[in-house]
């Protein structure tokens, strides 16, 4: 069984966070080692309360994790603040096994998850560490500081963008956008633009993108390649959000 380091925060209602993580690494035949960086309360209406944990314990965490035994890739989640980003960055053994970074910036409520600073960190200290970076749209806007792409044109600019800030590849997410089909972007260094395209599924579901990619680390985890390990993750995706229905 292939082993999943994830990091990221908990949520009480279940929908989102490492509770998802632990259920998709599981419907997918991985183990999960946890790193908690948050307990929130929160609810698919709102985020009532957060506690941050300390950098110091997310270091400590990621510390005894690695000494536990092989790990075959790693996925974050919320991270909160700068102090945590710099800290998950400084645990990252020089040989890390595959990164797959959801930058949580807001829950689906809209309550911050990471805060300005955060941002600025990791985009310095882990993207360029990063085997993919998976942006929803309205992320990939924040974190370029630019409107929303509204067509397949702008995807793949603002991909290429997210691609010079260091990361060996990119899925740009196109949950948010309309149209019959939900189309996302993979967009990796000296590549050619590999467009995933599913039927738009009329339900909406929490979690979706913490599944995705920790379905895409569980994938690389299971010696997939990357284009491979995306397809995967979508199609769990597809089925987790028919179910949700």
């Amino acid at each position: 069984m292939s082993t999943v380091l994830v990091i990221g925060g908990s949520d009480s209602s279940g929908g989102a966070g490492i509770t998802r993580d632990a259920q998709t690494l599981a419907q997918l035949g991985a183990r999960m080692l946890p790193v908690v960086t948050a307990v929130t309360a929160q609810t698919d209406a709102r985020v009532a309360a957060v506690h941050i944990v300390s950098a110091q314990l997310v270091r400590a965490q990621m510390a005894a994790a690695f000494s536990s035994g092989p790990v075959q890739a790693i996925k974050t989640g919320m991270l909160a603040t700068r102090a945590i980003v710099r800290a998950v960055a400084a645990a990252l053994p020089p040989s890390a096994p595959p990164l797959v970074i959801d930058p949580v910036l807001a829950s689906s409520s809209g309550g911050e998850l990471l805060d300005r600073a955060g941002q600025e960190a990791m985009c310095v200290t882990l993207l360029p560490r990063a085997a993919l970076l998976t942006p929803n749209i309205p992320e990939a806007a924040a974190l370029l500081g630019t409107q929303p792409a509204t067509s397949e044109e702008q995807l793949l600019h603002h991909a290429e963008a997210l691609l010079r800030l260091g990361p060996a590849a990119v899925l740009l997410k196109g949950g948010h956008a309309e149209g019959p089909e939900a189309v996302d972007l993979l967009l990796a260094r000296d590549a050619a633009p590999l467009w995933l395209r599913a039927p738009r599924v009329n339900a909406t579901r929490r979690g979706t993108g913490c599944a995705l990619a920790s379905a895409i680390a569980a994938g690389l985890a299971a010696g997939l390649d990357l284009p491979a390990a995306c397809a995967q993750a979508k199609q769990h995706v597809v089925q987790l959000l028919l179910e949700g229905k």
